[in-house]
């Protein structure tokens, strides 16, 4: 039985977080969601870092598409201010943008694509930035299409998943990674439900990945993260289905944190594990997972969002934002050009292509 999505049109999930409209860039502050919506107009580079920081927008194919546009807007203020001596300036907005958050590789990535189209440009650069800025943008778009095929096409039918944090549409150009798998096979008629992990602190899972699946009519169920393991000894998933910031040379995949505990109680209990990815999240200068840096944030993120001001004054608090799971506990990587299983050397090579 084919499915339409409630809110799109043939696996459309009709999110669109990153816009470029009236020469500004507009993100969805997704801080508030779901219990406002609000659009932010930012019209530096310092602005769109600062938004990739203060998590305005997050997941790794978004991060690369904000600090894209954020090239864009530090070319036009570069060459306002230092014309035809732009390239100094700009250059050092792009590195202050590409510092902003140091384990999503697709931020690096993106901006290398900028840079390219800026050493080539002759003049004024902001219309050819502008133009290769969309080109990722309508990129990211079909590739998450592709990859949402490919990963639908390995579940069988009547199939249960569980997810972890939000790799959806919020977290790339409008259609998800993890998520567009769910989206493609529910269109097929291939989906039964999906369990989210709450995904703390900031709580991803419930606040953006259970407001994405029922806002498209996909049957969800919310779990609290410790209790993963309990629903696999219970009545297991057929699948565990996320996403990835950085997938090192050995198929070792970081993630928000929590994955690698899904991952290890998932083979445990014999459900597989699928992650889903762009190969701009492939970086094979990372020969392991020991190699890709793992960002910690701040003590205020676990008092002020996970524990409701219940943490004793003088409690040390330890806060890192990703984990890496190990190739070993990973069935498939899904990507555009293909699917990696089991992930190792020979197949992460394979699927990344030339570089």
């Amino acid at each position: 039985m084919e499915r339409t999505l409630t809110n799109g049109d043939g696996g459309e999930s009709g999110i669109q977080p990153i816009r470029w409209a009236d020469g500004v860039l507009c993100l969805l502050d997704q801080r508030l969601l779901p219990a406002a919506t609000q659009w932010l107009r930012l019209e530096t580079a310092s602005e769109a870092a600062q938004a990739i920081r203060d998590l305005v927008v997050r997941g790794a194919p978004a991060i690369g598409l904000t600090a894209a546009y954020g090239a864009v807007l530090a070319a036009r203020q570069a060459w306002r201010s230092d014309g035809p001596d732009w390239q100094t300036s700009f250059a050092e907005q792009l590195d202050m943008l590409a510092d902003a958050r140091p384990t999503a590789v697709n931020l690096r990535w993106a901006l290398s694509r900028m840079r390219a189209v800026a050493r080539e440009a002759s003049g004024d650069p902001e219309s050819a930035l502008l133009k290769e800025a969309q080109t990722l943008h309508a990129e990211d778009l079909a590739v998450n299409r592709r990859m949402g095929r490919l990963g639908a096409d390995l579940l069988g039918a009547d199939a249960r998943i569980m997810t972890h944090c939000n790799a959806g549409a919020l977290a790339t150009a409008g259609y998800g990674t993890a998520l567009g798998v769910v989206r493609a096979a529910w269109a097929d008629g291939r989906i039964r439900e999906v369990y989210a992990g709450e995904t703390r602190p900031w709580l991803q899972g419930s606040r953006l990945t259970a407001w994405e699946l029922s806002r498209d009519g996909i049957p969800v169920t919310l779990l609290a993260d410790s209790a993963a393991a309990q629903l696999f000894r219970r009545d297991p998933p057929d699948w565990v289905i996320v996403g990835a910031d950085r997938i090192a040379a050995n198929g070792d995949v970081a993630n928000k944190i929590g994955t690698y505990s899904l991952a290890v109680a998932a083979r445990f209990h014999g459900v597989r594990f699928m992650v889903v990815a762009p190969t701009s999240t492939v970086d094979l200068q990372a020969e392991t997972g020991l190699d890709i840096p793992i960002e910690e944030r701040g003590p205020e993120e676990i008092w002020d969002l996970a524990s409701a001001g219940e943490v004793p004054d003088g409690v040390t608090v330890a806060n890192p934002v990703f984990d890496i799971t190990p190739a070993q506990l990973i069935d498939a990587i899904v990507t555009e050009n293909g699917v990696a299983s089991p992930p190792d050397v020979e197949s992460i090579a394979r699927i990344a292509g030339p570089r």
